[in-house]
């Protein structure tokens, strides 16, 4: 529920963007390949955290920056996590998602790259798509053209 002049006060706190979202996916060098070929993200940095452990990427497209975590003792991503229907009823991060200006057309040139498109769907306030990256994480399209 949206509350009045909560924007308002909320910029005199302090002004908040976007930095980053992380993903742990099992093939960092898989990842990072598949990120540019897909979606145009080019590598930016790479460092190891040694308290994890896991070998990291940042991976930039714009203002838009992705942190790929490949960890040495991660267990797979649960079946129930690469349905977006299903995903929601498990309490945690969900997806990632990025506006476009029709989704359904930035899924099917997605589609035709190969990417593993989940659904495409119109509903009454526009138009989005689900995708999965390499490793089966959840990626939402949304279309959303005020925003170019």
């Amino acid at each position: 529920m949206w509350i009045r002049g909560v924007e308002a006060n909320a910029a005199k706190a302090f002004e908040i963007k976007f930095h980053h979202g992380g993903i742990s996916v099992p093939d960092l060098e898989a990842s990072i390949e598949w990120w540019a070929n897909m979606l145009n993200f080019v590598e930016e940095q790479r460092i190891y955290i040694d308290a994890i452990p896991a070998k990291v990427a940042i991976i930039r497209r714009g203002d838009l920056r992705i942190e790929l975590f490949e960890a040495e003792k991660a267990t797979p991503l649960p079946g129930d996590r690469r349905y977006p229907n299903k995903d929601v009823l498990t309490h945690g991060n969900k997806h990632i998602a990025f506006a476009v200006r029709d989704a359904r057309a930035a899924a099917e040139e997605l589609r035709s790259k190969g990417a593993d498109v989940v659904f495409i769907m119109d509903f009454p306030w526009g138009s989005n798509a689900f995708i999965r990256d390499n490793a089966g994480n959840l990626i939402e399209l949304v279309t959303q053209p005020d925003m170019y």
